[in-house]
């Protein structure tokens, strides 16, 4: 039989997601995954990984962490519509940043170009 596995370790899960065990601990103290403990070994559920792979999801979108338990937070509430609403605003928060630091780049790299072309000029 292939039994899917329901009990990982620490270093199961810093492995699998290419992080490392204290990146773990972080997220721990920040509330955002809580392992249960058999004596000193943190014991962690498939519940804790899901939550896991959602924190490094939101990590890569620029969310920050208490922007991610925020969202996770929201799964654990009634009403999906609420849910919906606030994800909807998160993202477009988020969008606006990105936004506005592309133009910033984009400003920057204009500058680099005309101070460039005056270098290349006075030489």
């Amino acid at each position: 039989m292939n039994e899917e596995k329901t009990e990982y370790s620490i270093s199961d899960l810093a492995k699998e997601f290419g992080i490392t065990s204290r990146s773990i601990r972080h997220y721990e103290d920040e509330n955002l995954i809580t392992p249960s403990r058999r004596g000193v070994h943190r014991i962690y559920n498939n519940r804790d990984r899901v939550r896991l792979q959602l924190i490094l999801r939101g990590k890569r979108l620029g969310f920050s962490l208490a922007e991610i338990k925020e969202i996770i937070d929201l799964y654990g509430m009634e009403g999906e519509q609420k849910q919906t609403e606030r994800l909807l605003e998160l993202i477009s928060s988020r969008r606006d940043s990105l936004n506005q630091q592309l133009r910033d780049i984009k400003y920057l790299l204009k500058e680099f170009d005309v101070l460039e072309a005056k270098l290349i000029a006075n030489r």
